[in-house]
């Protein structure tokens, strides 16, 4: 064995050819003929090895742990330091592991340790050796810290350099296994402990157990990197957080690991997202396991005997550790990388740190969870028992959701968790309820079909928020009584009462209702009118017509040419809105479609899906000539995305129109929803015989409206130019010398801003005051920017591309995209008046601070403007 063998290589620039199957299916490429094995890496020094070239063991650099404990994960072997699990021969390491003969466990091993022989913060940790084979074989390489300044295991972490199990052990599926792992554990207390990491598969099918190969990391300040054979399989970092103006934490760039621990000076726990637990000093361990939790339940499951009946031997050739002498301090500048190490979809790892809880918007929502329609962003969940909630039809509530405890304790209720959103239409969507603290409940109707065969079980309500982070936990009787079987029962718990108890109410993201743990058996219940909700919650409205039109909302006849008018009729309407159909096939209502004359305000009815409805009346003044006619109402989202065409009799009335007489019509959004109709941007709503057959009707439409019966929400709009350039801002050219004006243009944009650029690059849009910052979060997550613009000449650069950019806080964030990327997708027509559209919440995932907006720009590309002449109106923030 060539104990001299040096593993410090320059890792090739070129990424190609062989294919390296990792855990998980996923694949790289890589062509090791291009690593030059002969140079060792820049700026690393040797500060501390071990070549194994001694007669025994050096106890001055390794401590023998020496115990059956099992090492936490149930594992099969008592640790020893006899010379049989522990030896040196002919230069290598050799760690044992035999059947036992007169231990507390099956087998014996060993397990060395640098403890306070050998600690370090920061470098390079190198191993190579041929690991052990067989089913039950845990062999590793792996770090722990010193001193555990932020808590015991894992709040101070665990950097696990390589670890593998079962090798060689063929599966039913005829593959034998060969994946070497890196891992990193930290977080919270255990059971609320996480880790992440990632494994690999060496190329051309080399197996770990057959031959000797190298294994480390490269661990430097805020960054750890897993290589095998000099090959950088997995990057892991500190997570990146996404702050505003305000200093409050809005997100993550990356997730990655995290830290919790108290605070010194103010004595309370807190999550931080730095360098930690991963800045402190850690010790090296060598160890061969024998089964435990994790080998034991792979592959083929549980121990070979056979593969252990001679010995297993775990051998290593060398350890060796370098520091970065660029700055020993962090580790930093000795870096050994490749093309995509840092790329989400190749080395870089994901970690499992809790997203930061958004500031609250202020803006008081109610959140229905279930009520009899599933919520995709809130699905039914049985967390440990293994069943599937589904749903069953009762008498009195129609659709419920039933959960079913089995012999597994488990706890069952509703959830919008990443991990446990299955349909595509749903997001994680924890909700702030801070803003209806005050008079707010979480309520919901309950039947115990099956009472748990436990007779002193009792039943619990729990909810938690920010994933875990906060939680409160309680009787269920407190929210009213105790569930008598076979009746349906409604519990209420104010949500002043949870907050006052630990609950941080402004990221909910589930509530569970359950009998106490391992006590619920035979347990079958149901729920229904799932809610987070305030009585008398103001709810947004869209008036269509009563007694004038809305200008965003005009009279439109689809097809037939026709210009619909405004008509007085009797005392009790007044003005109404009036549609007459001739020869020409027609469908005729109201439209905010800005190529139909509109205003380009779809209506976003989401939070109207409990209770929201359709309504309005109408008068039939003549009807048509087709004894056929039936009339339909149509509505319309998203450009015709998806519709909803029913007839009129469907109402919650029920009635036919009844020529002469006004009548009113009601449509449940609820149904609509259910039926199809994406209510987030109902963009149409139309009223009209079914088509070809209303050649002479004339009808009149008033108070027509989609509202939520007894409420109105405030209107939270923001505009920065309508004829007039908003206080505190101004109209702008950054670089060109050149003073934007306020220009008449057509009847229906009046005064617009308009921009001239010259042979000077510049770009140009509105531009904030000193100190002055737009805070548009309360409008998050629906909200959108919007604004329209015509070019009235384009550049004279016909390549010229138009781009919008906007930017925050003295431009200490901002984001810039395509003015073709917006909700529309349409670049300008010269001469056109067009709309563009951007969701608040993707311009703020992509790092824009919605706090403190102060720059909105759309121009041609740098430098290829010369020429251009546009005209902008109309440029507002506001809700979807």
């Amino acid at each position: 064995m060539n104990n001299l063998t040096t593993s410090m290589k320059v890792l090739a620039t070129s990424i190609l050819g062989v294919a390296l199957a990792s855990c998980g299916g996923a694949e790289t490429h890589s062509d090791f003929t291009k690593v030059d094995t002969s140079k060792p890496a820049t700026n690393w020094a040797l500060v501390w090895s071990d070549e194994f070239d001694a007669a025994a063991i050096d106890t001055r650099k390794w401590n023998f742990e020496v115990n059956c404990a099992g090492g936490g994960n149930n594992e099969k072997q008592c640790y020893t330091d006899k010379k049989e699990n522990a030896f040196i021969k002919e230069g290598v390491l050799n760690i044992v592991a035999l059947p036992a003969t007169d231990a507390a466990l099956p087998y014996t091993s060993a397990r060395l340790t640098t403890k306070n022989k050998g600690d370090f913060k920061y470098g390079r940790f190198e191993m190579r050796a041929k690991l052990p084979s067989g089913q039950g074989a845990w062999p590793a390489f792996w770090m722990m810290p010193t001193d555990s300044v932020y808590g015991g295991w894992p709040k101070s972490g665990e950097i696990d350099i390589m670890e593998a199990v079962n090798l060689k052990t063929v599966t039913n599926g005829g593959a034998a296994e060969a994946n070497v792992h890196g891992t990193l554990h930290y977080g919270r207390e255990a059971p609320r402990n996480v880790s992440s990491g990632k494994g690999y598969a060496m190329p051309a099918g080399k197996n770990p157990a057959d031959d000797f190969h190298t294994y480390a990391i490269e661990w430097q300040q805020g960054e750890i990197r897993w290589y095998v054979d000099d090959y950088l399989y997995a990057t892991q970092r500190q997570s990146d957080v996404r702050y505003n103006a305000k200093g409050e934490a809005v997100g993550l760039k990356h997730r990655g690991w995290f830290a919790e621990y108290f605070n010194a000076a103010s004595g309370q726990k807190e999550i931080h997202w730095d360098s930690a637990p991963f800045d402190q000093k850690f010790f090296m361990i060598l160890n061969f396991a024998v089964g435990g939790n994790w080998p034991e339940n792979v592959n083929n499951t549980g121990i070979d005997a056979a593969a252990f009946a001679k010995g297993q031997s775990y051998q290593v050739d060398y350890v060796r550790v370098y520091e970065c002498s660029a700055n020993p301090e962090t580790g930093k500048g000795c870096e050994t990388i490749r093309a995509g190490y840092d790329s989400p979809t190749d080395g870089l790892v994901e970690g499992k740190a809790p997203i930061p809880t958004p500031p609250s918007s202020g803006v008081a929502k109610n959140l229905t969870i279930f009520n009899g329609t599933p919520n995709p962003s809130w699905p039914a969940w049985d967390c440990c028992g293994g069943s599937t909630p589904g749903l069953v039809a009762d008498a009195t509530k129609g659709q419920v959701y039933q959960f079913n405890v089995g012999a597994a304790p488990t706890v069952n209720g509703f959830i919008s968790r990443l991990a446990f959103i299955k349909d595509p239409d749903g997001e994680p969507s924890p909700f702030d309820a801070s803003p209806i603290v005050a008079n707010g409940t979480i309520s919901f109707d309950m039947k115990v079909v099956s009472a748990p065969n436990n007779s002193s079980s009792v039943w619990r309500f729990k909810v938690e928020s920010a994933e875990g982070e906060t939680a409160v936990e309680v009787d269920l009787a407190t929210g009213g009584q105790a569930p008598v079987t076979g009746q349906w029962q409604t519990f209420t718990f104010p949500l002043k009462t949870l907050a006052a108890a630990g609950l941080d109410l402004s990221a909910i993201d589930v509530i569970m209702v359950f009998p106490t743990w391992g006590t619920g058996e035979g347990a079958v219940y149901q729920m229904a009118n799932v809610k987070i909700a305030q009585d008398n919650l103001t709810y947004p409205e869209l008036v269509l017509f009563t007694d004038g039109k809305n200008p965003d909302w005009p009279m439109w006849d689809c097809c037939a040419g026709s210009t619909p008018v405004e008509a007085t009729d009797d005392s009790a309407h007044g003005a109404v809105a009036e549609f007459s159909i001739g020869a020409s096939p027609t469908v005729m209502g109201f439209i905010t479609r800005a190529a139909n004359g509109g205003g380009s305000k779809p209506f976003d009815a989401s939070s109207l899906l409990d209770g929201g409805l359709v309504q309005f009346d109408m008068k039939v003044v003549s009807a048509p000539s087709s004894p056929d006619a039936s009339w339909k109402l149509k509505i319309e989202s998203n450009g015709g995305a998806t519709a909803v065409e029913v007839d009129l009799t469907t109402s919650v009335e029920g009635k036919a129109p009844t020529t002469g007489e006004w009548q009113t019509y009601t449509f449940k959004v609820s149904d609509l929803a259910n039926a199809g109709l994406d209510i987030s941007t109902i963009d149409v709503v139309m009223i009209f015989p079914a088509w070809g057959t209303g050649n002479g009707a004339v009808y009149r439409i008033d108070n027509a409206k989609i509202y939520k019966p007894g409420t109105a929400q405030p209107d939270l709009t923001v505009t920065l130019f309508a004829d007039a350039i908003a206080t505190n801002w101004g109209i702008w050219d950054c670089c060109g010398g050149s003073t934007p004006t306020v220009e008449d243009d057509d009847d229906t944009h009046g005064k617009t801003a308009q921009f001239i650029i010259g042979g000077a690059p510049t770009v140009m849009g509105f531009l904030a005051a000193d100190n002055v910052y737009q805070d548009v979060t309360a409008l998050m997550p629906d909200g959108v920017l919007r604004f329209e613009m015509k070019v009235v000449t384009p550049p004279s650069d016909s390549a010229s591309v138009w781009k919008f950019k906007i930017e925050s806080f003295n431009a200490s964030a901002a984001v810039e995209l395509d003015l073709a990327a917006s909700n529309e997708g349409k670049a300008p027509v010269p001469g056109e008046w067009q709309t563009y559209t951007y969701p608040l919440k993707s311009l703020s995932d992509k790092g824009l601070d919605v706090s403190a907006i102060d720059v909105i720009m759309v121009f041609p590309a740098w430098g290829t403007g010369n020429g251009a002449v546009y005209r902008i109106d109309n440029v507002k923030f506001a809700a979807k």
